[in-house]
């Protein structure tokens, strides 16, 4: 790899590193409040996701290809998995998200839904999920690794970065990170004057 590439990739990683102090409703903000999965609740103690979507395509209430999922994906990875919106079946509980834990995942967004909420809901690994049941999953397949994905009505594709925090999630392609980030800190930085003048009693309507 040349010193050039390597510059890149260094400057590509400081881009997604500081989303990590974005929040998603800001980001959502500069995406045309259009992009976002909808219907998916923060289950853990975690505040903050970030990293790169690692996407799975189940079979209703169908966990096989989670599992093979864990054995391919990248410490750093977000694993996002497309269960369809059936909740009858969890997808995974406390064994796979030590598993994913253990080998560097960043965390779970699942269009389905997880069971060992006890476990789950007490830590500060990020799980995002709609709803949570005692009942387990099937192992029979099919599904896909690394397809384009939809989560909530949100499109994902393998790769793109996804950001999650308390009010939800959101994914974009690294082409556009650059140009996102500018637009999210400059709308930050008229939010925090803003509140300055709420503060000392200037405000005066600037945020209609």
């Amino acid at each position: 790899m040349s010193s050039t590439d390597c510059t890149k990739q260094d400057a590509a990683r400081e881009i997604v590193a500081a989303f990590a102090a974005c929040p998603v409703a800001t980001i959502s903000d500069n995406l045309d409040r259009s992009v976002g999965a909808r219907g998916l609740t923060m289950m853990s103690q975690s505040r903050r996701m970030i990293g790169p979507a690692f996407t799975v395509k189940t079979a209703p209430g169908d966990n096989a290809w989670i599992h093979r999922a864990l054995d391919v994906m990248s410490p750093g990875d977000v694993l996002i998995v497309d269960g369809g919106g059936y909740e009858d079946r969890a997808l995974i509980g406390e064994i796979m998200m030590r598993i994913s834990q253990a080998r560097g995942a960043a965390g779970w967004v699942i269009d389905g839904a997880i069971r060992d909420l006890d476990v789950i809901a007490s830590g500060d690994f990020p799980v995002f999920a709609r709803s949570s049941t005692h009942l387990g999953p099937y192992k029979n397949g099919p599904g896909a690794l690394q397809v384009s994905v939809s989560i909530g009505g949100m499109v994902v594709h393998p790769g793109d970065i996804v950001v999650g925090d308390i009010d939800g999630v959101v994914a974009f392609c690294p082409e556009i990170a650059a140009d996102l980030l500018v637009a999210v800190e400059k709308q930050m930085a008229k939010e925090e004057a803003i509140l300055r003048q709420i503060a000392d009693g200037t405000y005066r309507n600037q945020y209609a």
